[in-house]
């Protein structure tokens, strides 16, 4: 047996279609059906059946499902302990991070973590999404909210303190009630920050709707409206101004997180030091202990 015709065999199952697992695995749908029909003549049993608009599993199918699940599971353990034995030579590791701590906090400390680091290629994965880190989609993650993968080595490391923030000179400033806001698309789903601006906005007047919160910054120093900005970015611009207002404000934990495999990855863990070095001088990190 082939077992990267199995990769293809969860792809299909995972994606619930040929064209699905062929944007998924950056193939053509004829490699997908190739591969399948490989597996199939190769086990002499149907796994798939193909409907015109999905592609659904036998019962057979749906019996080794889990078995697959399985052995992709230990195949990305063996990857995931070689990288952290031969840790002393590799020369890359991804982080992973949410689109404003990726913009605002990573990227502009590029330059001080590769000082730091001289010989290691950081590779940053700005997705609103989890990147998991048992697949080996990255090497370390930094998240807003608690990891949702139970096997991570997590580690609560920060706090981004927020406020309401708008451009110097806007006019209703003092006028809270007729304050304006920068909201969101309805294409974004429900999320802290989401449900915090949208119960603080009220009645009132939503200006225009950006989708992520790095375009709400920008759309700000605009001067179109209000925005609720984490305090590391909105007090370091000279061209924002923070609004007094009687509102609860929100705080959002970071976290930090590893697969339990890279415990002993002394590059991961190196990077990981560094950046809670850098947490710091931002009023991000948390006060040291003692």
């Amino acid at each position: 047996m082939d077992w990267e015709d199995l990769r293809f065999f969860l792809a299909i199952a995972t994606a619930g279609s040929l064209s699905g697992a062929a944007r998924k695995l950056n193939v053509n749908q004829a490699t997908v059906s190739r591969r399948l029909a490989a597996l199939e003549a190769q086990l002499s049993v149907r796994l798939v059946d193909r409907l015109p608009r999905e592609s659904r599993l036998t019962e057979i199918g749906q019996q080794i499902m889990q078995d697959v699940l399985d052995i992709e599971a230990k195949a990305f353990a063996v990857e995931r302990k070689c990288l952290s034995s031969r840790s002393t030579v590799r020369a890359k590791v991804s982080i992973t991070a949410p689109p404003i701590l990726a913009r605002h906090f990573l990227t502009p400390n590029l330059a001080e973590l590769a000082r730091l680091s001289p010989l290691v290629q950081l590779s940053i994965l700005s997705e609103p999404h989890f990147a998991t880190l048992s697949r080996l989609e990255a090497d370390l993650a930094l998240r807003l909210s608690p990891p949702i993968e139970d096997t991570d080595i997590t580690r609560k490391v920060g706090l981004m303190q927020f406020a309401l923030y708008a451009k110097v000179g806007y006019a209703n400033a003092l006028n809270e009630e007729k304050w304006e806001f920068i909201g969101y698309t309805d294409r974004q789903g429900d999320f802290a920050h989401k449900r915090w601006l949208y119960e603080l906005i009220g009645p009132r007047r939503v200006a225009c709707e950006v989708s992520d919160l790095s375009h709400q910054y920008e759309a700000a120093c605009t001067g179109i409206g209000v925005a609720g900005l984490p305090c590391f970015i909105g007090d370091s611009d000279d061209r924002l101004v923070r609004l007094d207002s009687l509102r609860e404000m929100l705080n959002l934990d970071i976290w930090v997180a590893m697969h339990p495999d890279r415990r002993n990855d002394k590059v991961v863990r190196k990077t990981t030091e560094l950046i809670l070095q850098l947490l710091e001088p931002l009023g991000l990190g948390l006060p040291s202990k003692g």
